[in-house]
């Protein structure tokens, strides 16, 4: 077992995070596990906005009592909109983007379906200044080659209308995720990145997977993952609930 401490940390020079992905990706589960370690080493207020009309079940505003507990503001709908799968994008998310407090993660999901949504907020964009990142999981159908992972990132880039700065790898099997899952994902994640001359900025991996790898293997910063979101059947009740 190794020492999880000793995998180098994701830095970031911009504060706005735009993090994409498609289903089963794990883009969701990064994303609130970025906010959650950038609110314990930034000394500015980390926000993170869902922007993920796709997917209604694996959603960041899932975790946002959680995030709350440890100072991380989500920009979710309020009321009985929270849970809605609408395209609803609260006005707060637009003013976030042009004038952030501190790091500011942006959920965006549905390849590029769900691109749309950064297409209605570009004009908010700085020139540069800003960090577009795909999750990279090449166990999924889309991304599990070159050819399909550079037709994702051709597809998302010309809807979105930002351009990609870096990938993410984020290779599992869910509970049958091994050491030997991730570092075969990240050969095809470094392979993907090559071709679209795009850094690996970050290795994300859950955190018992984590403590198998030989820290000596990856030569790329780590984000240990811990698992926050259930599938609806998975959520217990509250107390004195049905």
């Amino acid at each position: 077992m190794s020492d999880i401490t000793k995998f180098a940390s994701p830095q970031f020079a911009h504060k706005i995070i735009v993090i994409v992905g498609g289903f089963g990706s794990g883009k969701s589960e990064v994303s609130v596990n970025l906010a959650a370690h950038l609110s314990r080493s930034s000394t500015d207020p980390v926000s993170i906005a869902d922007l993920d009309v796709i997917n209604p079940y694996f959603r960041s505003r899932e975790a946002a009592r959680e995030l709350a507990a440890i100072g991380v503001k989500s920009l979710i709908p309020a009321g009985e909109n929270v849970h809605a799968d609408l395209p609803i994008i609260i006005p707060e998310v637009k003013g976030a983007i042009e004038a952030p407090e501190g790091p500011l993660i942006l959920d965006v999901g549905g390849d590029d379906l769900g691109a749309r949504v950064l297409s209605s907020l570009r004009d908010a964009f700085p020139e540069t200044g800003y960090d577009l990142l795909l999750v990279h999981n090449a166990n999924r159908p889309f991304t599990s080659d070159v050819k399909g992972s550079l037709k994702v990132l051709s597809e998302i880039r010309a809807t979105s209308r930002l351009e990609f700065t870096g990938l993410i790898c984020n290779a599992h099997l869910m509970s049958n995720t091994t050491p030997e899952t991730v570092l075969e994902g990240l050969k095809l994640t470094r392979e993907v990145g090559s071709a679209a001359k795009l850094p690996v900025v970050f290795l994300s991996v859950v955190t018992e997977v984590l403590a198998r790898l030989d820290p000596e293997s990856i030569d790329c910063p780590v984000l240990p993952l811990n698992r926050s979101l259930l599938k609806p059947w998975e959520r217990k009740a509250p107390a004195g609930g049905n």
